[in-house]
Formats: structure tokens, sequence, C-alpha cells
């Protein structure tokens, strides 16, 4: 069984075959993602976090270890995208319970977080 990050590189690599097959929808998407999580008057950080919400909501495995990654890089720690799976479980209960805990075994995996 692969990681969880084997799996995050996988869809990564799908998604960058995708992009060279498809060049114009490719760059249009991404332009659009780099304008919508640039920071504004909410920053990149809080808004890859909310992002994390709506994946953890929605049950996008892709989309949650983008943004968790994405959210680490702007400076999210453990505590906050932690929270930010609380407030997923209160919005889709049970289902974003069991799909907070794919990241934290993400987080395991990438030594960020302590068993």
């Amino acid at each position: 069984m692969e990681s969880l990050l084997e799996r995050r590189e996988i869809n990564m690599e799908n998604f960058s075959i995708y992009r060279d097959k498809m060049v114009e929808p490719g760059r249009l998407y991404m332009e659009s993602v780099n304008e919508a999580y640039k920071d504004g008057v909410i920053n990149s950080k809080y808004k890859r976090l909310m992002a994390l919400v709506g994946a953890l909501v929605q049950g996008c495995e892709p989309c949650m270890f983008a943004q968790t990654d994405r959210a680490i890089e702007q400076g999210a720690t453990v505590e906050e995208i932690l929270e930010a799976c609380t407030v997923a479980i209160s919005l889709g209960g049970t289902m974003a319970a069991g799909q907070t805990t794919r990241i934290v075994q993400f987080l395991r995996e990438r030594n960020i977080i302590d068993s």
C-alpha cells in the first residue's frame, strides 16, 4: 500500500500530465488558482485553511493534501490545521471526521505531528 505522500506525488504527476495535454485550460486554471489564493483582505494562509475545510467536507483527497501542503508553506501550524479540521467536522460530521484522519496521517508521514 502506498503512503499518502506517495499518493500526493502521483496526483501531482497526473495533473501535470493533464496540464501538458490541455495547455490552455491548464494555464487558465492555474491563473485562477493563483489569483484566488494570493494575499488580499484575507491572507493566503487563511485562504488555504478555508479551502482545507471545503476539501474535507467534500472528501477530495488530492485537494486535502494540496491545501495542507500550501497552508504549511504559508506558515500554518499543526494546531491551525487541526482547528480547521474541527470546523470541517462541525460542518461535515462523521464523514469529515473520517477525512480528518487522513490529514493526521499525512502530517505524521511528513514528520510534522507526533503519534
